[in-house]
């Protein structure tokens, strides 16, 4: 397909440093700065690499980076918690906090997702006058029948509009789901994707050599889904992790989105 097929360029790329989280803890500063020369716009954070908010935020700047998401877990939005949490994500020049799973108290059952998506809802009320956004990030587990239901659409149809939706494209086509059919389901809500290449055939395929109907996916994002930021995720060892975000974000200009 031809890179007018894939739409515009009007989304950022970032990279969600999980993917690179071995060169990271080898090396964080000259990890950034490689991913800043690629072309990445921003990375998400799913730790910290025992540096303060203000030590990332500083080679974040140096990297020519912006923090476009945090991975964390709903207790750190909860009660005294909240205030430490903002404070650091604002430091880091961060709007997005994703909750990247729940523990099972809030999965068991179909009022256990119901109470996480009230909790959810409150911290999106309680995060509004700083102008952050709580989300939540899906696996696979969220598209397994639960009580004659789907834990997914049990919980965002629970909770605000405010609570962002991030997609994990390879998590949900993983669990049987249609990644197309998802982004139509909540319009407006799908806040960041995270671009990972998923195949049945060609495990740890990247994205562009998978099955994933990216040119419709793009499309949704880029019309009524809302997206701000697209996130490379890859999670496979079929390649070198900076290899393969690379690779990633060079497909991406070969369609024409970066």
């Amino acid at each position: 397909m031809s890179p007018k097929e894939y739409g515009g360029n009007r989304i950022p790329f970032g990279v969600q440093l999980y993917s690179v989280r071995n060169d990271c803890a080898k090396d964080f500063p000259g990890t950034l700065a490689a991913l800043g020369k690629m072309g990445y716009k921003g990375v998400e954070f799913a730790d910290y690499f025992k540096r303060d908010a203000k030590t990332l935020r500083r080679m974040l700047d140096e990297s020519g980076l912006k923090c476009c998401g945090t991975h964390i877990y709903l207790d750190d939005m909860l009660g005294d918690k909240l205030s430490g949490t903002v404070e650091f994500n604002q430091t880091l020049g961060n709007s997005f906090l994703i909750v990247r799973m729940f523990p099972s108290k809030y999965t068991v059952d179909k009022a256990s997702w119901e109470r996480a998506a009230d909790l959810c809802s409150e911290v999106a009320e309680n995060l509004k006058p700083h102008g952050m956004r709580i989300g939540y990030h899906n696996h696979e587990t969220e598209f397994k029948s639960l009580e004659g239901g789907m834990p997914w659409e049990i919980f965002f149809k629970r909770t605000r509009k405010e609570v962002a939706i991030q997609l994990d494209t390879a998590n949900a086509a993983s669990a049987g789901a249609d990644p197309v059919l998802l982004l139509k389901k909540f319009p407006g809500r799908a806040a960041s994707i995270h671009v990972k290449g998923f195949s049945k055939s060609k495990p740890g395929a990247l994205v562009g050599d998978d099955e994933l109907a990216w040119k419709d996916i793009f499309r949704l994002c880029e019309t009524t889904a809302g997206t701000e930021w697209y996130i490379v995720e890859y999670e496979s060892d079929l390649y070198p992790p900076l290899i393969a975000v690379e690779k990633t974000l060079d497909r991406m200009r070969q369609w024409g989105k970066c």
